[in-house]
Protein backbone atom coordinates (compact mmCIF):
# COMPACT_ATOMS: atom_id res chain seq x y z
CA UNK A 1 0.00 0.00 0.00
CA UNK A 2 2.85 2.36 0.81
CA UNK A 3 4.29 1.89 -2.69
CA UNK A 4 1.01 2.71 -4.41
CA UNK A 5 0.59 5.86 -2.34
CA UNK A 6 4.13 6.97 -3.16
CA UNK A 7 3.39 6.31 -6.83
CA UNK A 8 0.20 8.39 -6.68
CA UNK A 9 2.12 11.23 -5.04
CA UNK A 10 4.69 11.07 -7.83
CA UNK A 11 2.00 11.06 -10.50
CA UNK A 12 0.23 14.06 -8.98
CA UNK A 13 3.50 15.97 -8.64
CA UNK A 14 4.23 15.37 -12.31
CA UNK A 15 0.73 16.46 -13.27
CA UNK A 16 1.23 19.69 -11.33
CA UNK A 17 4.69 20.25 -12.82
CA UNK A 18 3.42 19.84 -16.38
CA UNK A 19 0.13 21.66 -15.68
CA UNK A 20 -1.70 18.61 -16.99
CA UNK A 21 -4.07 18.80 -14.01
CA UNK A 22 -6.30 21.85 -13.89
CA UNK A 23 -5.84 22.65 -10.21
CA UNK A 24 -3.64 24.75 -7.94
CA UNK A 25 -1.62 23.01 -5.25
CA UNK A 26 -3.40 24.50 -2.26
CA UNK A 27 -2.71 24.20 1.47
CA UNK A 28 -5.00 21.19 1.84
CA UNK A 29 -2.35 18.91 0.38
CA UNK A 30 -0.17 19.53 3.45
CA UNK A 31 -3.01 19.18 5.97
CA UNK A 32 -2.66 15.91 7.86
CA UNK A 33 -5.92 14.47 9.15
CA UNK A 34 -6.08 12.81 12.55
CA UNK A 35 -7.30 9.19 12.39
CA UNK A 36 -10.84 8.50 13.55
CA UNK A 37 -10.74 7.34 17.16
CA UNK A 38 -11.92 4.02 18.64
CA UNK A 39 -15.29 5.56 19.55
CA UNK A 40 -16.02 6.60 15.98
CA UNK A 41 -19.44 5.40 14.78
CA UNK A 42 -19.16 3.72 11.38
CA UNK A 43 -22.91 4.19 11.11
CA UNK A 44 -22.09 7.74 10.05
CA UNK A 45 -20.23 6.34 7.02
CA UNK A 46 -23.19 4.06 6.30
CA UNK A 47 -25.42 7.12 6.45
CA UNK A 48 -23.17 8.99 4.03
CA UNK A 49 -23.29 6.18 1.47
CA UNK A 50 -26.98 5.38 1.90
CA UNK A 51 -27.86 9.07 1.79
CA UNK A 52 -26.15 9.37 -1.58
CA UNK A 53 -28.06 6.37 -2.96
CA UNK A 54 -31.39 7.52 -1.52
CA UNK A 55 -31.06 11.03 -2.95
CA UNK A 56 -30.25 9.63 -6.37
CA UNK A 57 -33.17 7.20 -6.31
CA UNK A 58 -35.68 9.77 -5.06
CA UNK A 59 -34.73 12.14 -7.84
CA UNK A 60 -33.84 10.16 -10.93
CA UNK A 61 -37.39 9.39 -12.04
CA UNK A 62 -38.09 13.12 -12.44
CA UNK A 63 -34.60 14.38 -13.29
CA UNK A 64 -34.03 17.49 -15.44
CA UNK A 65 -37.56 18.82 -15.13
CA UNK A 66 -38.10 22.35 -13.96
CA UNK A 67 -39.45 22.26 -10.39
CA UNK A 68 -42.81 23.78 -11.28
CA UNK A 69 -43.32 21.30 -14.13
CA UNK A 70 -42.31 18.43 -11.85
CA UNK A 71 -44.81 19.57 -9.23
CA UNK A 72 -47.59 19.69 -11.80
CA UNK A 73 -46.83 16.09 -12.77
CA UNK A 74 -46.14 14.56 -9.37
CA UNK A 75 -47.09 16.97 -6.61
CA UNK A 76 -44.48 17.10 -3.85
CA UNK A 77 -42.26 14.03 -4.08
CA UNK A 78 -41.61 12.48 -0.67
CA UNK A 79 -41.06 8.86 -1.67
CA UNK A 80 -39.83 6.80 -4.61
CA UNK A 81 -41.98 7.09 -7.72
CA UNK A 82 -43.42 4.09 -9.55
CA UNK A 83 -41.21 3.16 -12.49
CA UNK A 84 -41.48 -0.58 -13.20
CA UNK A 85 -44.17 -2.79 -14.73
CA UNK A 86 -45.22 -4.23 -11.38
CA UNK A 87 -46.33 -0.82 -10.26
CA UNK A 88 -44.04 -0.88 -7.23
CA UNK A 89 -42.34 2.25 -6.01
CA UNK A 90 -38.72 1.30 -5.36
CA UNK A 91 -35.42 3.12 -5.28
CA UNK A 92 -33.51 2.39 -8.48
CA UNK A 93 -30.02 3.72 -9.24
CA UNK A 94 -28.76 6.08 -11.87
CA UNK A 95 -25.15 6.91 -12.66
CA UNK A 96 -24.77 8.74 -9.33
CA UNK A 97 -25.25 5.55 -7.31
CA UNK A 98 -23.45 3.35 -9.81
CA UNK A 99 -20.25 5.38 -9.99
CA UNK A 100 -20.21 6.01 -6.23
CA UNK A 101 -20.49 2.35 -5.36
CA UNK A 102 -18.22 1.14 -8.16
CA UNK A 103 -15.62 3.44 -6.65
CA UNK A 104 -16.20 1.82 -3.26
CA UNK A 105 -16.14 -1.64 -4.83
CA UNK A 106 -12.76 -0.98 -6.45
CA UNK A 107 -11.29 0.40 -3.22
CA UNK A 108 -12.39 -2.79 -1.44
CA UNK A 109 -10.96 -5.02 -4.17
CA UNK A 110 -7.64 -3.16 -3.96
CA UNK A 111 -7.55 -3.47 -0.14
CA UNK A 112 -7.75 0.26 0.42
CA UNK A 113 -5.20 1.27 -2.17
CA UNK A 114 -6.31 3.75 -4.78
CA UNK A 115 -5.03 2.61 -8.15
CA UNK A 116 -6.41 5.05 -10.74
CA UNK A 117 -5.97 2.67 -13.66
CA UNK A 118 -8.13 0.08 -11.87
CA UNK A 119 -10.94 2.55 -11.22
CA UNK A 120 -10.86 3.74 -14.81
CA UNK A 121 -11.14 0.13 -15.93
CA UNK A 122 -14.00 -0.46 -13.49
CA UNK A 123 -15.94 2.42 -15.00
CA UNK A 124 -15.21 1.16 -18.51
CA UNK A 125 -16.02 -2.51 -17.96
CA UNK A 126 -18.93 -2.56 -15.50
CA UNK A 127 -21.71 -2.40 -18.06
CA UNK A 128 -24.43 0.08 -18.81
CA UNK A 129 -24.32 3.38 -16.94
CA UNK A 130 -27.85 4.70 -16.46
CA UNK A 131 -28.24 8.32 -17.50
CA UNK A 132 -24.57 8.68 -18.36
CA UNK A 133 -23.46 12.29 -18.72
CA UNK A 134 -21.73 13.70 -21.77
CA UNK A 135 -18.45 14.26 -19.94
CA UNK A 136 -18.36 10.75 -18.52
CA UNK A 137 -19.06 9.37 -21.98
CA UNK A 138 -16.18 11.46 -23.31
CA UNK A 139 -13.87 10.01 -20.68
CA UNK A 140 -14.91 6.44 -21.48
CA UNK A 141 -14.51 6.95 -25.22
CA UNK A 142 -11.00 8.34 -24.73
CA UNK A 143 -9.95 5.66 -22.24
CA UNK A 144 -11.31 2.80 -24.33
CA UNK A 145 -9.49 4.16 -27.37
CA UNK A 146 -6.17 3.62 -25.57
CA UNK A 147 -5.44 6.98 -24.00
CA UNK A 148 -4.05 6.80 -20.42
CA UNK A 149 -6.52 7.53 -17.63
CA UNK A 150 -4.77 10.82 -16.74
CA UNK A 151 -5.26 12.14 -20.28
CA UNK A 152 -8.82 10.90 -20.78
CA UNK A 153 -10.83 13.31 -18.65
CA UNK A 154 -12.49 16.15 -20.60
CA UNK A 155 -12.18 19.72 -19.41
CA UNK A 156 -15.60 20.02 -17.80
CA UNK A 157 -17.11 21.92 -14.88
CA UNK A 158 -19.97 19.44 -14.68
CA UNK A 159 -20.93 17.73 -11.42
CA UNK A 160 -20.10 14.15 -12.46
CA UNK A 161 -16.92 13.82 -10.38
CA UNK A 162 -18.37 15.51 -7.30
CA UNK A 163 -21.37 13.19 -7.21
CA UNK A 164 -19.19 10.07 -6.79
CA UNK A 165 -16.37 11.35 -4.58
CA UNK A 166 -17.61 10.39 -1.08
CA UNK A 167 -16.09 6.87 -0.90
CA UNK A 168 -12.57 8.23 -1.35
CA UNK A 169 -12.28 9.09 2.33
CA UNK A 170 -13.23 5.63 3.63
CA UNK A 171 -9.85 3.83 3.30
CA UNK A 172 -8.24 6.68 5.28
CA UNK A 173 -10.47 6.52 8.37
CA UNK A 174 -7.99 4.60 10.50
CA UNK A 175 -4.78 6.20 9.24
CA UNK A 176 -5.69 9.81 8.54
CA UNK A 177 -2.70 11.63 7.05
CA UNK A 178 -2.37 13.49 3.77
CA UNK A 179 -2.69 10.72 1.17
CA UNK A 180 -6.45 11.26 1.05
CA UNK A 181 -5.94 14.53 -0.84
CA UNK A 182 -3.73 12.96 -3.50
CA UNK A 183 -6.17 10.10 -4.03
CA UNK A 184 -9.16 12.44 -4.21
CA UNK A 185 -7.51 14.79 -6.70
CA UNK A 186 -6.50 11.93 -9.01
CA UNK A 187 -9.91 10.31 -8.80
CA UNK A 188 -11.66 13.59 -9.59
CA UNK A 189 -9.50 14.73 -12.52
CA UNK A 190 -9.76 11.30 -14.11
CA UNK A 191 -13.20 12.13 -15.54
CA UNK A 192 -13.55 15.92 -15.10
CA UNK A 193 -10.23 17.75 -15.44
CA UNK A 194 -11.30 21.21 -14.33
CA UNK A 195 -10.36 23.64 -11.56
CA UNK A 196 -13.89 23.99 -10.17
CA UNK A 197 -14.57 20.28 -10.30
CA UNK A 198 -11.42 19.00 -8.60
CA UNK A 199 -11.36 21.81 -6.03
CA UNK A 200 -15.01 21.04 -5.19
CA UNK A 201 -14.22 17.35 -4.80
CA UNK A 202 -11.38 18.12 -2.40
CA UNK A 203 -13.44 20.63 -0.43
CA UNK A 204 -16.43 18.31 -0.09
CA UNK A 205 -14.22 15.40 0.95
CA UNK A 206 -12.77 17.55 3.71
CA UNK A 207 -16.23 18.73 4.77
CA UNK A 208 -17.57 15.17 4.85
CA UNK A 209 -14.62 14.13 7.02
CA UNK A 210 -15.53 16.89 9.49
CA UNK A 211 -19.27 16.14 9.37
CA UNK A 212 -18.62 12.54 10.35
CA UNK A 213 -17.46 13.78 13.77
CA UNK A 214 -19.97 16.55 14.46
CA UNK A 215 -22.34 16.04 17.37
CA UNK A 216 -24.79 18.69 16.18
CA UNK A 217 -25.39 20.38 12.80
CA UNK A 218 -23.07 23.32 12.11
CA UNK A 219 -24.26 26.89 12.03
CA UNK A 220 -25.81 27.71 8.63
CA UNK A 221 -22.97 30.11 7.82
CA UNK A 222 -20.48 27.25 8.18
CA UNK A 223 -21.43 25.69 4.86
CA UNK A 224 -20.43 28.49 2.47
CA UNK A 225 -17.60 29.73 4.69
CA UNK A 226 -15.99 26.32 5.05
CA UNK A 227 -16.37 25.51 1.37
CA UNK A 228 -14.80 28.82 0.32
CA UNK A 229 -11.94 28.48 2.80
CA UNK A 230 -11.07 25.02 1.49
CA UNK A 231 -11.52 25.67 -2.21
CA UNK A 232 -10.10 29.17 -2.67
CA UNK A 233 -6.41 28.39 -3.15
CA UNK A 234 -7.19 25.19 -5.07
CA UNK A 235 -9.24 26.89 -7.75
CA UNK A 236 -7.14 30.03 -7.94
CA UNK A 237 -8.48 32.90 -10.05
CA UNK A 238 -10.18 30.82 -12.75
CA UNK A 239 -13.54 32.46 -13.46
CA UNK A 240 -16.87 30.82 -14.29
CA UNK A 241 -19.79 32.60 -15.90
CA UNK A 242 -23.50 31.77 -15.54
CA UNK A 243 -24.94 29.79 -18.42
CA UNK A 244 -28.53 30.88 -18.02
CA UNK A 245 -29.85 33.92 -19.84
CA UNK A 246 -32.30 34.47 -17.00
CA UNK A 247 -29.66 35.34 -14.40
CA UNK A 248 -30.34 38.57 -12.53
CA UNK A 249 -26.67 39.41 -12.23
CA UNK A 250 -23.37 39.13 -14.06
CA UNK A 251 -20.52 37.02 -12.75
CA UNK A 252 -17.19 35.80 -14.07
CA UNK A 253 -15.18 34.95 -10.97
CA UNK A 254 -14.13 31.80 -9.09
CA UNK A 255 -16.80 29.42 -7.84
CA UNK A 256 -15.81 29.85 -4.19
CA UNK A 257 -16.43 33.60 -4.50
CA UNK A 258 -19.86 32.95 -6.00
CA UNK A 259 -20.68 30.69 -3.05
CA UNK A 260 -19.52 33.26 -0.50
CA UNK A 261 -21.43 36.14 -2.03
CA UNK A 262 -24.67 34.64 -3.26
CA UNK A 263 -25.44 32.21 -0.45
CA UNK A 264 -24.87 34.79 2.27
CA UNK A 265 -27.17 37.17 0.42
CA UNK A 266 -29.87 34.55 -0.21
CA UNK A 267 -29.89 33.38 3.39
CA UNK A 268 -30.05 36.96 4.63
CA UNK A 269 -33.07 37.51 2.39
CA UNK A 270 -34.64 34.34 3.81
CA UNK A 271 -35.18 32.93 0.32
CA UNK A 272 -36.62 29.45 0.08
CA UNK A 273 -34.62 26.79 -1.73
CA UNK A 274 -36.81 27.11 -4.79
CA UNK A 275 -36.56 30.90 -4.83
CA UNK A 276 -32.77 30.83 -4.53
CA UNK A 277 -32.33 28.10 -7.13
CA UNK A 278 -34.53 29.99 -9.57
CA UNK A 279 -31.96 32.79 -9.43
CA UNK A 280 -28.73 30.82 -9.94
CA UNK A 281 -30.37 27.73 -11.49
CA UNK A 282 -29.77 24.16 -10.37
CA UNK A 283 -28.45 22.15 -13.30
CA UNK A 284 -25.39 19.96 -13.70
CA UNK A 285 -22.99 22.91 -14.08
CA UNK A 286 -21.02 23.36 -10.85
CA UNK A 287 -21.79 27.10 -10.70
CA UNK A 288 -25.38 25.89 -10.20
CA UNK A 289 -24.94 22.56 -8.38
CA UNK A 290 -22.56 23.65 -5.62
CA UNK A 291 -24.55 26.70 -4.44
CA UNK A 292 -27.78 24.68 -4.64
CA UNK A 293 -26.36 21.89 -2.49
CA UNK A 294 -24.84 24.26 0.06
CA UNK A 295 -27.96 26.42 0.30
CA UNK A 296 -30.17 23.39 0.94
CA UNK A 297 -27.76 22.37 3.70
CA UNK A 298 -27.73 25.89 5.15
CA UNK A 299 -31.50 25.79 5.50
CA UNK A 300 -32.21 22.13 6.23
CA UNK A 301 -29.13 20.20 7.40
CA UNK A 302 -30.73 19.69 10.80
CA UNK A 303 -33.51 17.59 9.21
CA UNK A 304 -32.28 14.94 6.70
CA UNK A 305 -35.75 14.22 5.35
CA UNK A 306 -36.53 17.88 4.75
CA UNK A 307 -33.14 18.44 3.10
CA UNK A 308 -33.64 15.58 0.66
CA UNK A 309 -37.26 16.48 -0.09
CA UNK A 310 -36.24 20.02 -0.95
CA UNK A 311 -33.34 18.80 -3.09
CA UNK A 312 -35.61 16.44 -5.02
CA UNK A 313 -38.46 18.90 -5.52
CA UNK A 314 -36.80 22.29 -5.87
CA UNK A 315 -33.86 21.68 -8.23
CA UNK A 316 -33.49 20.71 -11.86
CA UNK A 317 -30.63 18.17 -11.72
CA UNK A 318 -32.41 16.80 -8.71
CA UNK A 319 -30.95 13.30 -8.53
CA UNK A 320 -27.37 14.57 -8.36
CA UNK A 321 -28.14 17.51 -6.08
CA UNK A 322 -30.07 15.17 -3.78
CA UNK A 323 -27.30 12.56 -3.91
CA UNK A 324 -24.69 15.09 -2.76
CA UNK A 325 -27.03 16.52 -0.13
CA UNK A 326 -27.82 12.96 0.98
CA UNK A 327 -24.15 12.16 1.48
CA UNK A 328 -23.74 15.26 3.64
CA UNK A 329 -26.79 14.78 5.88
CA UNK A 330 -26.03 11.05 6.06
CA UNK A 331 -22.52 11.81 7.31
CA UNK A 332 -23.92 14.28 9.81
CA UNK A 333 -26.80 12.19 11.17
CA UNK A 334 -25.74 8.63 10.34
CA UNK A 335 -27.84 5.75 9.11
CA UNK A 336 -30.22 6.11 12.04
CA UNK A 337 -31.03 9.67 10.95
CA UNK A 338 -32.38 8.57 7.55
CA UNK A 339 -36.03 7.48 7.23
CA UNK A 340 -36.29 3.67 7.36
CA UNK A 341 -38.84 3.62 4.55
CA UNK A 342 -36.25 5.07 2.18
CA UNK A 343 -33.55 2.60 3.20
CA UNK A 344 -35.92 -0.36 2.98
CA UNK A 345 -37.22 0.82 -0.40
CA UNK A 346 -33.82 0.82 -2.09
CA UNK A 347 -33.25 -2.01 -4.54
CA UNK A 348 -29.57 -1.71 -3.68
CA UNK A 349 -28.55 -2.24 -7.29
CA UNK A 350 -25.45 -0.97 -9.04
CA UNK A 351 -26.05 -3.05 -12.17
CA UNK A 352 -29.11 -4.51 -13.85
CA UNK A 353 -29.91 -7.36 -11.49
CA UNK A 354 -27.51 -7.19 -8.52
CA UNK A 355 -30.19 -6.36 -5.94
CA UNK A 356 -28.74 -5.61 -2.51
CA UNK A 357 -25.24 -4.92 -3.82
CA UNK A 358 -24.87 -1.53 -2.15
CA UNK A 359 -25.71 -3.05 1.24
CA UNK A 360 -23.16 -5.80 0.65
CA UNK A 361 -20.50 -3.24 -0.29
CA UNK A 362 -21.22 -1.15 2.81
CA UNK A 363 -20.86 -4.25 4.98
CA UNK A 364 -17.60 -5.21 3.26
CA UNK A 365 -16.29 -1.66 3.67
CA UNK A 366 -16.96 -1.82 7.40
CA UNK A 367 -15.05 -5.08 7.65
CA UNK A 368 -12.16 -4.01 5.42
CA UNK A 369 -11.64 -0.44 6.57
CA UNK A 370 -12.91 -0.28 10.14
CA UNK A 371 -13.27 -3.61 11.93
CA UNK A 372 -10.07 -5.20 10.67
Amino acid sequence: MKESRQLNATILRQLFDTKAIRLERGAIFDHSLAPKGPDFDFGRVEGMLLGAAIGDSLGNTSESRLPLVRHQLHGEIRDYLVRDRTGSAMGYPSDDTQLTFWTLEQLIEDKGEFIPEHLARKFADSGRIYGIGRTMKGFLDAFKSGRPWYESGPHSAGNGALMRIAPMLIPHLRQGGTDIWTDTALSAMMTHNDHASTSSCLAFTAMLWELLDMKTPPDPAWWPKRYAALAADLQGNIGYAPRSGCMKYSFDDPLHQFVSEKLTWAYGENLSVMEACEIWRSGAYLLETVPSVLYILMRHAQDPEAALVRAVNDTKDNDTVASIVGAAVGALHGRKGLPNRWIEGLTGRTRGTDDGQIFSLISRARQEFWEK
